[in-house]
């Protein structure tokens, strides 16, 4: 088995917090039999998150993606029968994790035919039937760009729709399976044109070979298709057999394209080196 690789930079340091908040929600998501990205995805912010039930990420349809992206640790392969009951856990889980906002993503499903689009929409109503004050923040694939599926996902009503073009025009194709650099712009700007007043989000890694101007200018793509969130974060290899990081940036430049995004006219920037694409999710959704 592949080593981890282990940042040794100070600002890419974790605080671990495993108080009773954590542990009764780890154990939850287990008896559940639910996933989540947070640890499928190795997310460094989850003790964070998860110690003070702000937010969770929940990881529909499977934890076997049909996609082999070079960056990402979630395994890949055939992926099971889809689980209708699912939904319905979810909700429940939501509920007694008195979550302030809940963000529903999965793994690629491009054996089905709707991508996966009935199940997030199923489970958006299921936790807004039994947690209505909970705010739901959805980060689908691409759902085999095809409008239809879309429109089953948007006709839910998110509160957020969030979906990641991940990197810059250059990189796509080498960082990602599938996915299509043009398809998820023109994903985020069909999904403003279905519900104008549902904000839309995406999220980009630095640290995989691009150069500032090709950072500017996705940026600039994402405006351009009426994003109105973004998150910016460091790329961290997962394990040797991921792309390597080329660049680890410090914090300062981190910065300095938070003040470039709210410049364009993003509403909302989070940037950072341990920023993940539903970092300080809660806080997004009263300031769009």
């Amino acid at each position: 088995m592949a080593k981890e690789v282990r940042e040794k930079h100070p600002w890419l340091k974790i605080r671990l917090n495993t108080n009773d908040n954590y542990r009764g929600l780890k154990k939850m998501i287990r008896n559940r039999k639910l996933h989540t990205v947070c640890e499928e995805a190795r997310c460094p912010n989850l003790h964070e998150c998860w110690a003070e039930r702000k937010t969770a990420t929940f990881m529909i349809l499977g934890d076997i993606c049909t996609r082999s992206c070079r960056f990402c640790a979630v395994t890949t392969g055939i992926p099971n029968n889809v689980d209708l009951d699912e939904p319905r856990r979810i909700a429940q889980s939501v509920k007694e994790m008195e979550l302030r906002h809940a963000v529903i993503t999965s793994v690629a499903r491009d054996d089905l035919e709707d991508g996966g689009a009935s199940i997030f929409a199923e489970t958006i109503r299921a936790i807004r039937s039994l947690s209505p004050l909970t705010t739901v923040e959805v980060l689908p694939s691409d759902l085999n760009g095809v409008y239809e599926n879309l429109k089953i996902l948007m006709n839910a009503r998110p509160d957020i729709l969030n979906h990641n073009i991940e990197t810059v025009r250059r990189l796509s194709d080498r960082v990602r399976s599938k996915a299509k650099y043009d398809r998820s712009l023109a994903f985020l700007r069909q999904a403003k044109e279905l519900q104008p007043d549902i904000p839309t989000k995406s999220s980009i890694m630095i640290g995989l070979g691009e150069t500032k101007e090709e950072i500017i200018e996705a940026m600039d793509d994402l405006r351009a298709n009426n994003v109105d969130i973004l998150t910016i974060g460091q790329y961290l290899q997962p394990t040797r057999k991921h792309l390597k990081v080329e660049k680890y940036y410090h914090p300062d430049e981190f910065a300095e394209l938070k003040e470039i995004a709210l410049n364009m006219g993003f509403s909302h920037c989070e940037s950072g080196p341990l920023v993940r694409s539903s970092y300080h999710a809660d806080e997004q959704v009263k300031l769009t």
